[in-house]
């Protein structure tokens, strides 16, 4: 079974910073572009940033300019540098390989058990 397993949550002030890791296996990583989705109460799932095979990012305009999605393919790992943190940031924060249907970007695999983070002051 394919296992995703985040790590690196937190409680944190706003304006504080956070630093998620995503591990996998190596089939996952060497040919999946990967996501970092985030969930917090009451709301739907929602993809924040992406990056592909090659290292093409993408990121949603609600953290774009806070936020750098990275991957080490060596590693089977990925991460997510959060900075400038903000109380609406609260969530919890899942990662997920990616698949393309009817133009969007898709999570591919079951879910991990993601990491809670908290912008809190």
């Amino acid at each position: 079974q394919v296992r995703l397993v985040e790590s690196g949550g937190g409680l944190v002030q706003p304006g504080g910073s956070l630093r998620l890791s995503c591990a996998a296996s190596a089939r996952i990583f060497s040919t999946n572009a990967m996501g970092w989705y985030r969930q917090a109460p009451g709301n739907q799932r929602e993809l924040v940033a992406r990056i592909t095979l090659d290292g093409r990012t993408n990121y949603a305009d609600s953290v774009k300019g806070r936020f750098t999605i990275s991957r080490d393919n060596a590693k089977n790992t990925m991460f997510l540098q959060m900075n400038s943190l903000k109380p609406e940031d609260t969530a919890v924060y899942y990662c997920n390989a990616l698949t393309i249907f009817t133009g969007d970007y898709r999570p591919k695999l079951a879910w991990g058990q993601g990491t809670q983070v908290t912008v809190s002051s």
